[in-house]
């Protein structure tokens, strides 16, 4: 975390200053904003709190419930979501309030005495490091806690209105505000009443039971299996050894469980076969009391018993996996010639089982791959026509995650004398686990996104994958820290330069030939998109990442680009070069090309380019095809034969 920047801060620096909208925010919801946030759930507090980095936009999130989640849902959280909320900074809080998942544990009959269970295996969760964070289990409530906490702390100040439902709406593309949408009051003093709003943008994140998915005429397609499971999460004593482990439990004949350990070290979701359901059975099996799910919970682990002592949460319910026709207001036919005015979300756009932990995950990735881009255009930083890219990239994941879901649970409702190899789960389960991880997202070539000709410059970080980090020195501490740990979720481009073989230089290297012109030319995006008169790093984060051991970088030796000056002190960035030491070699461990290379990467932390140094058009001609230049463009800082900048602020 960099503070001080602006002034000393005596206060705690995760609370940032009200500004914009977030002065004063009227208790109210008013007739008119920018962004109208339908329901408050994974998709849609990550754009809340993404949105509230951005206090120039008038954005308002409602929900129809009078308050918080409280209980039940989803727990499971995925690397890829713990490395999210390390962009809005709250991983660590998450990691050491969940439970962390290292193994899962397969229990299946005894070959000897099929009656009874044994343990058949163990499963590493990741064997192979494919992320820094961990796989944890954590209650859906806390995450939107966190999310909505990050909501209220930001300028923007945006805080839910609760009790507040979305009823319909219609949208008029050709006005100010196209989107007019009717919400009703159901809770508080003014219960019942119905009012209409408008709202530049929708967006609805109000679950599988959709009223947005339904004003905008889409429905979700898909099936149903004829299997239903019963969950609950528990508080029990039993001789159970691993009941605070992840488990695969598979009977002879009375079914199988999955077995989640919660936070706390107490509490257990289980998940418990109930078998397959008939065709007439019209819902009927949704009826199948507590009592029942925890006596068959009991045969299924036999010998051993489970003392159920309380239950905190259950439901039943039949698996189903159902995409939705649609993920935005744009007709199939007017694709490419209009832009969408409304978006869908989550649950709304797809729904699956929750024993593949993907459910909130991919939601997450909704929200956040739409946020950057809402920001964006509504900041005037890019065009309208960046906005069509969720749906076209965000429908291609929901269809992976669908038949992803599928495989999954039917092989986990399998009896166990049907696998021809009695470790075929086993086998799958870890052959797969980059998926579920949600590391195997790979967007492809787009506005935002280009191809993979490049790709050999640094194989370690593949193109339209999310960035994977690595170990680097800092060099202005000599500390070594996560490369993608400073990415944070503000909007900015990551530029990421990683240098020649040559020793750190101003000029006559590869390098300090594109930090020149990077900082220098007009052709050059940065100096193209920045606004005068702010941070030089305000549109892009460039980073410099030295071969050379830590000892050998001395930052007078570091072009100025690389060193950019913040306002308005005029104060110089010493915290952007990076180098290897104390055995962190990013270059070695993402393969990355002595000759160097660049590394762009997207707002929502996926990559979006790979480049040689010395690549001006491809990289100019990229950036042009997604970002409006400002008004009033930037120009390079006059700096002193030292390479200091010329503060305009009278010295103190």
């Amino acid at each position: 975390m960099q503070i001080h920047l602006r002034g000393y801060e005596a206060t705690d620096p995760r609370i940032k200053p009200a500004a914009g909208f977030g002065i004063d925010r009227p208790a109210e919801l008013p007739d008119e904003m920018d962004v109208l946030i339908v329901g408050t759930g994974p998709a849609a507090v990550v754009v809340a709190a993404q949105l509230s980095r951005f206090p120039s936009i008038n954005v308002r999130a409602i929900e129809q419930r009078a308050g918080r989640l409280e209980v039940g849902q989803a727990d499971g959280i995925q690397a890829r979501s713990v490395e999210t909320f390390q962009a809005f900074g709250f991983a660590t809080e998450v990691v050491d309030e969940a439970y962390r998942n290292v193994e899962m544990c397969f229990w299946k009959p005894d070959p000897a005495d099929p009656s009874v269970i044994v343990r058949a295996s163990r499963a590493a969760d990741d064997a192979t490091g494919m992320s820094e964070f961990p796989h944890i289990y954590v209650n859906q409530s806390r995450i939107l806690d966190y999310f909505l906490r990050d909501a209220a702390r930001a300028p923007g100040r945006l805080v839910p209105d609760y009790g507040i439902e979305f009823v319909d709406c219609t949208i008029d593309t050709e006005a100010e505000y196209p989107v007019s949408a009717q919400v009703r009051y159901v809770a508080g003093d003014r219960e019942g009443e119905i009012r209409t709003v408008r709202a530049k943008y929708l967006v609805g994140g109000d679950g599988a039971r959709s009223r947005v998915r339904t004003a905008l005429g889409h429905r979700l397609h898909g099936e149903a299996s004829m299997h239903a499971w019963g969950v609950m999460d528990i508080l029990a004593n039993t001789d159970f050894p691993d009941i605070q482990v992840k488990c695969s439990i598979q009977s002879h004949e009375a079914g199988n469980i999955l077995t989640i350990p919660r936070e706390g070290g107490y509490l257990v979701r289980v998940y418990v076969d109930l078998g397959e359901v008939g065709e007439d059975d019209d819902g009927a099996i949704r009826a199948t009391p507590i009592e029942a799910i925890i006596a068959k919970a009991n045969r299924i682990i036999h010998p051993y018993s489970l003392d159920v002592r309380a239950v905190t949460w259950w439901s039943v319910y039949e698996v189903a996996h159902r995409i939705t026709d649609g993920f935005d207001d744009v007709p199939p036919e007017l694709v490419g010639t209009r832009q969408p005015r409304a978006f869908i979300m989550g649950d709304a756009c797809h729904t699956h089982s929750a024993k593949a932990g993907q459910g909130m995950n991919v939601s997450i990735q909704d929200g956040f791959n739409l946020a950057w881009k809402l920001a964006s255009v509504l900041e005037h930083r890019a065009p309208e026509s960046l906005l069509a890219t969720y749906a076209s990239e965000r429908k291609v994941v929901a269809q992976n995650l669908i038949d992803f879901d599928k495989e999954w649970s039917g092989l986990l409702a399998l009896p166990v004398d049907s696998w021809e190899d009695p470790a075929g789960l086993e086998q799958w389960y870890t052959s797969t686990l980059e998926f579920p991880a949600g590391f195997m997202t790979q967007y492809t070539p787009s506005m935002i996104t280009l191809g993979s000709e490049h790709q050999g410059l640094a194989p370690g970080f593949p193109v339209g994958k999310r960035f994977k980090s690595a170990e680097v020195i800092r060099r202005a501490d000599n500390r070594w820290h996560h490369l993608g740990h400073f990415h944070e979720a503000d909007g900015r481009w990551r530029v990421y330069v990683f240098a020649d073989a040559a020793a750190p230089a101003r000029t006559a290297t590869p390098t300090a030939d594109f930090a020149q012109w990077w900082s220098r030319d007009a052709a050059s995006p940065r100096v193209r998109y920045t606004p005068a008169g702010g941070d030089d790093d305000a549109i892009f984060d460039t980073k410099v990442i030295y071969q050379q051991d830590y000892t050998l970088v001395e930052p007078g030796d570091v072009p100025d680009a690389f060193m950019p000056t913040k306002v308005p002190y005029g104060l110089i960035d010493i915290n952007q070069v990076f180098a290897s030491g104390h055995g962190r070699d990013i270059f070695r461990d993402r393969e990355i090309s002595a000759s160097g290379a660049i590394v762009i990467v997207r707002p929502d932390q996926y990559v979006a380019a790979v480049l040689p140094l010395d690549e001006r058009e491809q990289l100019t001609e990229f950036f042009a095809g997604h970002m409006l230049a400002p008004a009033n463009p930037s120009a390079a800082p006059a700096r002193r034969s030292d390479g200091m900048t010329v503060a305009e602020k009278t010295p103190l």
